[in-house]
């Protein structure tokens, strides 16, 4: 799972060049303006809420504009969903002017405007990472990933600070008019994803941008250009530096946005997926049905998305971490061990190791737990059993992916076929499938064992 280290330890003397020499990021871009009547971007595709923080920056004498994803998808003919504020107002003065907002971040601090459920991100101009003013200083590791960049600038060194050209792209709410600092607009119209800069240099101040990359190549069914793409499969063990809370909010945008067959897919080819799952990867080298599980749970969960079906994390996090877990119980009961312990043992095991490279909530962590544990269950169809089975809260998703498990070829086919009669049938139709079963060896560990009665003591009544 650590081949990506071999050839990153192997180009140190390479990597210490880039970082010695000056990105071509520090330069500063000179934008092409487009007038309102010569793009689409009408104010018609942006909230109300963003709005009202557009024109109340405006008119308190601040720059104000629309940037990055909303304009590009509203160019690629998409109604945008989240709108983010550029301004060259500091986050305090954004504060002092929206008594409904609130500062967050230390990294990068921002500020959260909130109207109802919606929320409007506003994020100051970033000056040059090597500028410093006043208390606002950025900090690298030796190793370039940018730890905190809290320096303000102008807007055409924010714009070289943004990752993508298609994202360097600024809506003027004085005039209405674009912005474009680094040929986005021609970038989306040939649906291509380029970085801004020295790619290598601006995956190491922030390795998040190779997942980034990997969405909107997905997401857009963009291609992403050859000098962009080059050195992630080099520089992919860098994720392991990012925090495992931030790694998972990547994984929920990439995964339950429609596109994570496709997301999928990318991360493995390069060299991603096992960064931030690498018992999952493993799996995958040693057992096949273990990759057709995990594609075929992706692409039920981007059907679900696609027909406005509710999805959870917790299903695909089962699906992901399902092999390493059967797997470890395989390996506990061949050592003696029963097999509920076996598997409560292994799940214990595979979510330790899986925290250090992804956080996983608890609301996401207990459902997983139980629809592994349901497993188990499934098999077990005699008395009432099967219809206390049926009731538990997590029936649903463990007999999607015991459908799943059939279809990947990890156990025989028909133990799903049996629990579909069951949910379909009326009463008597029940009634036959529990007879059915009545022989099952799988439905042998249900029967009850009758209790002997003690003999009386001292000639006491029975």
């Amino acid at each position: 799972m650590f081949k990506g280290f071999t050839r990153f330890l192997s180009n140190q003397g390479e990597q210490v060049k880039t970082l010695l020499d000056p990105p071509e990021s520090e330069a500063t871009l000179s934008p092409r303006i487009i007038p309102r009547s010569e793009h689409p971007v009408s104010r018609q595709h942006i909230s109300d809420a963003a709005l009202k923080v557009l024109y109340r920056l405006n008119g308190a004498g601040f720059d104000a504009y629309l940037v990055g994803g909303c304009i590009r998808d509203a160019l690629l003919g998409k109604m945008p969903k989240d709108f983010d504020v550029a301004t060259n107002a500091t986050p305090e003065q954004v504060r002092d002017l929206f008594r409904n907002s609130r500062l967050i971040g230390r990294r990068f601090r921002i500020v959260h405007v909130r109207f109802g459920r919606e929320v409007i991100e506003v994020t100051t101009f970033r000056g040059k990472p090597q500028d410093e003013h006043g208390e606002n200083i950025a900090h690298q590791s030796d190793d370039g990933l940018l730890l905190r960049d809290n320096v303000w600038g102008n807007i055409e060194e924010d714009a070289v600070r943004r990752d993508f050209t298609i994202n360097a792209l600024y809506y003027n709410i004085a005039d209405f008019s674009l912005h474009d600092f680094a040929n986005g607009v021609q970038d989306i119209e040939a649906r291509t994803l380029r970085l801004i800069g020295d790619p290598a240099t601006r995956y190491r101040e922030d390795p998040v941008r190779m997942l980034r990359a990997v969405r909107f190549a997905a997401k857009l069914d963009f291609t992403i250009e050859p000098a962009t793409e080059a050195p992630m499969f080099d520089l992919a063990p860098l994720l392991l530096q990012i925090p495992p809370a931030r790694l998972f909010d990547e994984v929920l945008k990439m995964f339950m946005s429609g596109h994570g067959l496709v997301t999928f897919r990318l991360l493995s080819h390069y060299g991603l997926f096992g960064m931030l799952f690498p018992e999952a990867e493993e799996a995958m080298a040693d057992a096949a049905w273990a990759e057709k599980l995990i594609e075929s749970a992706l692409a039920n969960t981007d059907k679900r998305i696609a027909e406005e079906r509710p999805v959870t994390p917790a299903f695909l996090l089962a699906a992901f971490l399902w092999a390493p877990v059967a797997h470890r119980q395989a390996e506990l009961e061949n050592e003696g061990m029963p097999a509920i312990p076996a598997l409560q043992t292994a799940s214990q095991e595979v979510i330790s190791r899986q925290l250090e490279h992804t956080s996983i909530p608890k609301r996401f962590g207990m459902p997983m737990r139980d629809i592994w544990e349901l497993q188990t269950r499934l098999p077990l169809r005699r008395g009432k059993r099967a219809f206390q089975t049926r009731e538990h809260p997590r029936f649903r998703a463990a007999y999607d992916l015991l459908l799943l498990r059939e279809q990947a070829g990890e156990i025989p086919r028909g133990l799903g076929d049996w629990w579909t009669a069951f949910q379909q049938g009326d009463e008597h139709e029940q009634r036959r499938l529990l007879q059915k079963v009545g022989g099952d060896p799988a439905s042998q560990g249900d029967r009850r064992r009758k209790r002997r009665r003690k003999a009386p003591r001292n000639g006491g009544e029975q």
